[in-house]
């Protein structure tokens, strides 16, 4: 393997993780900011408040992407996969 070929597959990578953990860090970041929002309004520290919402939005997003995480991680593999066969020459 050449390393051309090492480094589009470790860019390739990255892009993809960064891909299918954007929706995750989107959603956590407007709870979070919500979440602050409330705790500076009614003067509330508890770290239950942060927390709880957020455990709960993640579990929720993740059920509903779940059809589309596990196609786009198949369709990725398959990709790999396929691409190891040119990879020898």
């Amino acid at each position: 393997m050449n390393p051309e070929i090492a480094i589009d597959l470790f860019k390739t990578t990255i892009l993809f993780a960064l891909y299918i953990v954007s929706p995750f860090l989107g959603t956590l970041l407007v709870v979070g900011l919500i979440a602050s929002l409330f705790q500076s309004v009614t003067s509330m520290q508890e770290n239950t408040l942060t927390f709880a919402p957020k455990l709960v939005v993640t579990a929720a997003v993740a059920v509903l992407l779940a059809p589309w995480l596990i196609r786009s991680l198949a369709e990725f593999a398959l990709n790999i996969f396929g691409r190891m066969a040119t990879m020898a020459h």
